[in-house]
Protein backbone atom coordinates (compact mmCIF):
# COMPACT_ATOMS: atom_id res chain seq x y z
CA UNK A 1 0.00 0.00 0.00
CA UNK A 2 1.07 3.56 -0.71
CA UNK A 3 0.11 5.88 2.15
CA UNK A 4 0.28 9.63 2.77
CA UNK A 5 0.60 11.19 6.25
CA UNK A 6 -0.89 14.63 5.59
CA UNK A 7 0.10 16.13 8.95
CA UNK A 8 3.29 15.20 10.77
CA UNK A 9 5.63 17.50 12.72
CA UNK A 10 8.85 15.66 11.90
CA UNK A 11 10.71 18.94 12.33
CA UNK A 12 9.93 19.01 16.07
CA UNK A 13 12.75 18.39 18.53
CA UNK A 14 11.04 15.16 19.60
CA UNK A 15 12.55 13.54 16.49
CA UNK A 16 16.04 15.05 16.62
CA UNK A 17 17.65 11.87 17.94
CA UNK A 18 16.16 9.42 15.44
CA UNK A 19 14.45 11.33 12.60
CA UNK A 20 16.09 9.30 9.81
CA UNK A 21 15.08 6.04 11.50
CA UNK A 22 11.49 7.24 11.88
CA UNK A 23 11.31 8.11 8.18
CA UNK A 24 12.81 4.74 7.25
CA UNK A 25 10.28 2.87 9.42
CA UNK A 26 7.44 4.89 7.89
CA UNK A 27 8.53 3.89 4.40
CA UNK A 28 8.66 0.24 5.48
CA UNK A 29 4.98 0.58 6.40
CA UNK A 30 4.08 2.15 3.06
CA UNK A 31 4.10 5.78 4.18
CA UNK A 32 6.09 7.24 1.31
CA UNK A 33 4.76 10.79 1.53
CA UNK A 34 4.68 13.00 4.64
CA UNK A 35 3.48 16.58 4.81
CA UNK A 36 5.45 18.56 7.40
CA UNK A 37 3.68 21.82 8.34
CA UNK A 38 5.73 24.50 10.09
CA UNK A 39 4.21 26.34 13.04
CA UNK A 40 6.44 29.33 13.90
CA UNK A 41 8.90 31.60 12.12
CA UNK A 42 11.75 30.18 14.21
CA UNK A 43 11.07 26.68 12.83
CA UNK A 44 10.72 27.58 9.16
CA UNK A 45 14.34 27.04 8.16
CA UNK A 46 14.52 23.70 9.97
CA UNK A 47 11.38 22.54 8.19
CA UNK A 48 12.69 23.77 4.85
CA UNK A 49 15.99 21.95 5.37
CA UNK A 50 14.16 18.70 6.18
CA UNK A 51 12.11 18.91 2.97
CA UNK A 52 15.28 19.58 0.97
CA UNK A 53 17.14 16.62 2.47
CA UNK A 54 14.32 14.06 2.41
CA UNK A 55 12.30 13.58 -0.78
CA UNK A 56 9.41 11.92 1.07
CA UNK A 57 8.83 15.04 3.21
CA UNK A 58 6.72 17.79 1.66
CA UNK A 59 6.91 21.35 2.92
CA UNK A 60 4.15 23.57 4.27
CA UNK A 61 4.91 26.98 5.80
CA UNK A 62 2.70 28.88 8.21
CA UNK A 63 2.10 30.53 11.57
CA UNK A 64 0.06 28.37 13.98
CA UNK A 65 -2.66 30.10 16.05
CA UNK A 66 -1.54 28.38 19.28
CA UNK A 67 1.71 30.34 19.12
CA UNK A 68 0.03 33.63 18.25
CA UNK A 69 1.95 35.59 20.91
CA UNK A 70 5.22 34.70 19.16
CA UNK A 71 4.11 35.92 15.74
CA UNK A 72 5.12 39.38 14.56
CA UNK A 73 3.82 41.38 11.56
CA UNK A 74 7.19 41.09 9.79
CA UNK A 75 6.85 37.31 9.87
CA UNK A 76 4.05 37.62 7.32
CA UNK A 77 6.34 39.41 4.89
CA UNK A 78 9.03 36.79 5.46
CA UNK A 79 6.49 34.03 4.88
CA UNK A 80 5.51 35.51 1.54
CA UNK A 81 9.18 35.74 0.52
CA UNK A 82 9.98 32.16 1.58
CA UNK A 83 6.95 30.80 -0.26
CA UNK A 84 8.23 32.43 -3.44
CA UNK A 85 11.73 31.07 -2.84
CA UNK A 86 11.04 27.51 -1.65
CA UNK A 87 7.69 26.61 -3.30
CA UNK A 88 5.93 24.73 -0.47
CA UNK A 89 2.97 22.53 -1.39
CA UNK A 90 0.69 24.35 1.09
CA UNK A 91 0.36 27.23 3.54
CA UNK A 92 0.08 25.81 7.02
CA UNK A 93 -0.35 25.13 9.77
CA UNK A 94 -2.66 28.12 10.10
CA UNK A 95 -6.11 28.73 11.50
CA UNK A 96 -8.07 29.64 14.63
CA UNK A 97 -8.01 28.25 18.16
CA UNK A 98 -10.76 29.58 20.44
CA UNK A 99 -10.51 26.65 22.86
CA UNK A 100 -9.19 28.69 25.79
CA UNK A 101 -12.05 31.00 26.67
CA UNK A 102 -9.82 32.73 29.23
CA UNK A 103 -7.76 34.32 26.47
CA UNK A 104 -8.11 38.05 26.02
CA UNK A 105 -10.28 39.24 23.16
CA UNK A 106 -7.17 40.84 21.67
CA UNK A 107 -5.63 37.36 21.36
CA UNK A 108 -8.58 36.11 19.32
CA UNK A 109 -8.49 39.24 17.17
CA UNK A 110 -4.78 38.74 16.49
CA UNK A 111 -5.47 35.13 15.51
CA UNK A 112 -8.10 36.27 13.01
CA UNK A 113 -5.79 38.93 11.60
CA UNK A 114 -2.89 36.52 11.04
CA UNK A 115 -5.23 33.87 9.65
CA UNK A 116 -6.70 36.34 7.18
CA UNK A 117 -3.27 37.58 6.08
CA UNK A 118 -2.05 34.03 5.53
CA UNK A 119 -5.14 33.16 3.51
CA UNK A 120 -4.30 36.12 1.28
CA UNK A 121 -0.77 34.75 0.85
CA UNK A 122 -2.17 31.33 -0.02
CA UNK A 123 -4.53 32.86 -2.57
CA UNK A 124 -1.74 34.94 -4.10
CA UNK A 125 0.46 31.86 -4.57
CA UNK A 126 -2.45 29.57 -5.56
CA UNK A 127 -1.72 27.13 -2.73
CA UNK A 128 -4.01 25.00 -0.55
CA UNK A 129 -4.15 25.65 3.19
CA UNK A 130 -3.65 23.34 6.17
CA UNK A 131 -6.15 24.46 8.79
CA UNK A 132 -5.97 24.03 12.57
CA UNK A 133 -9.35 24.77 14.11
CA UNK A 134 -10.74 24.40 17.62
CA UNK A 135 -14.08 25.83 18.67
CA UNK A 136 -14.19 28.21 15.70
CA UNK A 137 -15.50 26.33 12.68
CA UNK A 138 -18.22 28.82 11.79
CA UNK A 139 -15.76 31.73 11.96
CA UNK A 140 -13.24 29.73 9.92
CA UNK A 141 -15.78 28.91 7.21
CA UNK A 142 -16.78 32.58 6.99
CA UNK A 143 -13.17 33.72 6.60
CA UNK A 144 -12.38 31.06 4.00
CA UNK A 145 -15.39 32.20 1.98
CA UNK A 146 -14.38 35.85 2.30
CA UNK A 147 -10.99 35.08 0.75
CA UNK A 148 -12.48 32.60 -1.75
CA UNK A 149 -10.20 29.75 -0.60
CA UNK A 150 -11.27 26.57 -2.36
CA UNK A 151 -8.61 23.98 -1.51
CA UNK A 152 -7.06 22.63 1.65
CA UNK A 153 -7.24 20.22 4.55
CA UNK A 154 -9.10 20.70 7.82
CA UNK A 155 -6.64 19.06 10.17
CA UNK A 156 -8.01 16.76 12.92
CA UNK A 157 -11.59 17.57 12.01
CA UNK A 158 -14.04 17.13 14.88
CA UNK A 159 -16.89 19.44 14.00
CA UNK A 160 -20.49 18.62 13.10
CA UNK A 161 -21.73 16.83 10.00
CA UNK A 162 -23.25 20.14 8.85
CA UNK A 163 -19.88 21.90 9.16
CA UNK A 164 -18.18 18.99 7.40
CA UNK A 165 -20.58 19.29 4.49
CA UNK A 166 -19.85 23.02 4.22
CA UNK A 167 -16.10 22.40 4.08
CA UNK A 168 -16.54 19.64 1.51
CA UNK A 169 -18.77 21.88 -0.58
CA UNK A 170 -15.98 24.48 -0.59
CA UNK A 171 -13.44 21.95 -1.89
CA UNK A 172 -11.75 20.89 1.34
CA UNK A 173 -10.57 17.50 2.57
CA UNK A 174 -11.08 16.48 6.19
CA UNK A 175 -8.19 14.98 8.15
CA UNK A 176 -8.64 12.02 10.50
CA UNK A 177 -5.92 10.61 12.73
CA UNK A 178 -5.11 8.50 15.74
CA UNK A 179 -8.30 9.29 17.67
CA UNK A 180 -10.16 7.20 15.10
CA UNK A 181 -8.47 4.08 16.51
CA UNK A 182 -10.05 4.53 19.96
CA UNK A 183 -13.44 2.83 20.29
CA UNK A 184 -14.39 5.47 22.88
CA UNK A 185 -14.27 8.09 20.09
CA UNK A 186 -17.90 7.30 19.33
CA UNK A 187 -18.87 10.68 17.87
CA UNK A 188 -15.75 10.94 15.71
CA UNK A 189 -16.05 7.38 14.38
CA UNK A 190 -19.72 7.94 13.55
CA UNK A 191 -18.80 11.13 11.70
CA UNK A 192 -16.10 9.36 9.67
CA UNK A 193 -18.64 6.72 8.74
CA UNK A 194 -21.08 9.33 7.45
CA UNK A 195 -18.61 11.24 5.29
CA UNK A 196 -17.72 10.28 1.71
CA UNK A 197 -14.36 8.52 1.52
CA UNK A 198 -13.48 10.86 -1.36
CA UNK A 199 -13.34 13.73 1.16
CA UNK A 200 -11.08 12.10 3.77
CA UNK A 201 -7.31 12.20 4.19
CA UNK A 202 -5.23 10.51 6.89
CA UNK A 203 -2.76 12.06 9.31
CA UNK A 204 -0.86 11.35 12.52
CA UNK A 205 -0.08 14.82 13.93
CA UNK A 206 3.06 13.13 15.28
CA UNK A 207 4.56 13.43 17.81
CA UNK A 208 1.12 14.06 19.39
CA UNK A 209 -2.30 12.36 19.20
CA UNK A 210 -1.01 8.81 18.90
CA UNK A 211 -3.00 5.69 18.03
CA UNK A 212 -4.62 3.41 20.61
CA UNK A 213 -2.09 0.67 19.86
CA UNK A 214 0.75 2.93 21.10
CA UNK A 215 -1.13 4.96 23.69
CA UNK A 216 1.16 6.85 26.03
CA UNK A 217 4.07 6.84 23.59
CA UNK A 218 5.35 9.24 20.96
CA UNK A 219 3.30 9.18 17.79
CA UNK A 220 4.96 8.32 14.47
CA UNK A 221 4.09 8.40 10.75
CA UNK A 222 4.60 4.63 10.62
CA UNK A 223 1.29 4.30 12.50
CA UNK A 224 -0.86 5.45 9.58
CA UNK A 225 -1.76 1.79 8.78
CA UNK A 226 -3.59 1.55 12.13
CA UNK A 227 -5.76 4.48 11.09
CA UNK A 228 -6.38 2.83 7.71
CA UNK A 229 -7.52 -0.34 9.46
CA UNK A 230 -9.88 1.56 11.76
CA UNK A 231 -11.45 3.51 8.91
CA UNK A 232 -11.84 0.32 6.89
CA UNK A 233 -13.79 -1.27 9.76
CA UNK A 234 -15.94 1.82 10.26
CA UNK A 235 -16.80 2.05 6.56
CA UNK A 236 -16.88 -1.70 5.97
CA UNK A 237 -14.54 -1.36 3.01
CA UNK A 238 -11.33 -3.18 2.08
CA UNK A 239 -8.14 -1.79 3.59
CA UNK A 240 -6.66 -1.51 0.10
CA UNK A 241 -9.51 0.75 -1.03
CA UNK A 242 -9.16 3.00 2.01
CA UNK A 243 -5.42 3.33 1.37
CA UNK A 244 -5.81 3.98 -2.33
CA UNK A 245 -8.58 6.58 -2.09
CA UNK A 246 -7.21 8.56 0.87
CA UNK A 247 -3.75 8.68 -0.71
CA UNK A 248 -5.25 9.82 -4.00
CA UNK A 249 -7.24 12.48 -2.14
CA UNK A 250 -4.09 13.83 -0.48
CA UNK A 251 -2.05 13.88 -3.66
CA UNK A 252 -4.86 15.64 -5.51
CA UNK A 253 -5.38 18.41 -2.94
CA UNK A 254 -1.63 18.95 -2.42
CA UNK A 255 -0.66 18.46 -6.07
CA UNK A 256 2.20 16.11 -5.25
Amino acid sequence: MELFDTHCHLDFNDFDSDRDHVIKKAKQHGVNRILVPAVTQKKWHKTIKLSQQEASCYLALGLHPIFIEQHQPQHLNELDELVTLHKPVAIGEIGLDFYNKNNKQSTFEKQKLFFSKQLIIAKHHDLPVIIHNRKAHDQCILMLKEQNITAGIIHAFNGSIQQAEKYIGMGFMLGFGGMLTFERSIKLRKLAGQLPLESIVLETDAPDMTVQQHSGHRNSPEYIPYIVESLAKIKKKPIEEIARVTTSNARKILAC
